[in-house]
């Protein structure tokens, strides 16, 4: 099944094992942990590849991606603006660039629970809990992986854990345990054919590992095969920073399986 872009897929999500291990130092989250969707195996490992994963783009049209990146478009032209939850077009306008961290979440959040609030709501929580900081020059500071991941955990009871070092081996190491890792990339992996300039800056949900590729939801990304994007692992690591959030789909506590 093929998730329409900036739509929710209207399929429930249960864990069905649960393996529970100690964090050590407080810190580390157990890899020994079945994510929500994946069906047990006969050897009783978790499915590397968490699908489907709706397309959730930082811009209200996709449609729109190329032109407003590539062109110069005024991305607060963009008619379906509202949609995003922004309370007016100059809102959206501001802040649709700054939100690719927020797509990932939202992503995650629909994929794990089959709901999530708006773009904007989201962004307003981790704005409250300092995730994005206001500049006296009218710039914004964000997304800060700590406070981001204090968010996600109280408000949506979604384990994160801050990786400031993370190798590309270490990440796919995350990936086939289970998790989802929003991953820190040059804006141009969008374009993977073309060496990047620098790398990082933006915001990508690795969502699984394959047969050597990585599979990843892009919310800038300006054509379809860029938004539900698949790179070998050596190719996506000539984007990768090297650093991101992994997020833990297990249910929150409280939560029945």
């Amino acid at each position: 099944m093929v998730a329409p872009e900036n739509t929710v897929d209207p399929l429930p999500y249960r864990n069905l094992l649960d393996v529970t291990g100690e964090r050590k130092g407080g810190t580390r989250m157990s890899l020994q942990r079945l994510p929500c969707c994946a069906p047990a195996t006969g050897g009783g490992a978790p499915r590397p590849l968490h699908s489907p994963v709706p397309v959730i783009t930082q811009y209200a049209s996709a449609d729109l991606i190329g032109a407003i990146v590539y062109e110069g478009h005024d991305p607060a032209a963009d008619p379906a603006w509202a949609t995003t939850g922004a309370p007016d077009r100059a809102a959206y306008g501001r802040w649709c660039g700054h939100m690719c961290g927020i797509a990932c979440l939202r992503m995650a959040l629909l994929h794990r629970d089959g709901t999530a609030p708006p773009l904007f709501r989201l962004l307003d929580g981790a704005s409250r809990h300092g995730a994005y900081v206001r500049q006296d020059d009218g710039s914004v500071k964000g997304l800060i992986y700590a406070p981001f991941a204090r968010y996600a955990a109280a408000a949506h009871g979604l384990g994160a854990e801050v990786a400031p070092e993370l190798p590309t081996r270490r990440l796919v190491e995350l990936l086939d345990a289970g998790r989802m890792v929003m991953a820190s990339v040059s804006k141009e992996i969008r374009r993977p054919e073309a060496d990047p300039p620098s790398r990082g800056g933006h915001l990508v949900l690795a969502v699984g590992h394959h047969a050597g590729r990585i599979h990843f939801r892009n919310p800038s990304g300006h054509t379809p095969e860029a938004r539900r994007a698949v790179l070998p692992v050596e190719r996506f690591g000539a984007f990768f920073a090297g650093r991101g959030v992994a997020l833990d789909l297990a249910p929150p506590l409280g939560r029945p399986a």
